[in-house]
């Protein structure tokens, strides 16, 4: 098989990922989900995805939170912005196939640049293999299994 052969392959094979954590007032699928369902897959296929930082760049942001109230303070976090290649390498052929990608992250002093390295590869990985991640969507195959879940309790409450 060709790298574009195998890639299409973990493209059929992961429809869809049911977001699994909260946070911000909003869900997401976690990076370690996305890997968890990919990585056994490139390890059968003899892929390797190596990932580069070609630039970084780090910006004070300072802000008030709390704004009118007794708790209102001044915080003061650190954006990062990467710009990072992807390139998939075929370990039976040395094909391979690179990507540009780029990512934001803002935290605490120390933790801006991880959480944009993190982000970039969750959504590099998401947006790579088309994965779905929103439960409506109809191919997202966590949404069926969770409406076969209703659909089993609902014939036991009418019973």
């Amino acid at each position: 098989m060709s790298i574009y052969q195998k890639l299409h392959k973990i493209q059929s094979q992961v429809l869809g990922l049911g977001k699994d954590k909260a946070g911000q007032n909003y869900q997401y699928v976690t990076g370690s989900k996305v890997i968890e369902h990919i990585k056994p897959l490139m390890n059968e296929l003899g892929l390797i995805l190596k990932q580069e930082v070609l630039t970084i760049d780090n910006e004070r942001q300072d802000y008030i939170v709390g704004f009118g109230t007794p708790k209102e303070r001044t915080k003061s976090e650190i954006l990062s912005k990467v710009m990072m290649r992807f390139t998939w390498i075929d370990s039976e052929t040395g094909e391979k196939d690179e990507n540009l990608f780029g990512a934001n992250g803002q935290n605490d002093w120390e933790k801006g640049l991880g959480s944009a390295l993190t982000y970039a590869e969750r959504y590099f990985l998401l947006k790579y293999f088309h994965i779905a991640t929103d439960e409506d969507d109809i191919d997202n195959p966590e949404r069926k299994a969770e409406e076969l879940k209703e659909q089993e309790a609902e014939k036991t409450r009418l019973i």
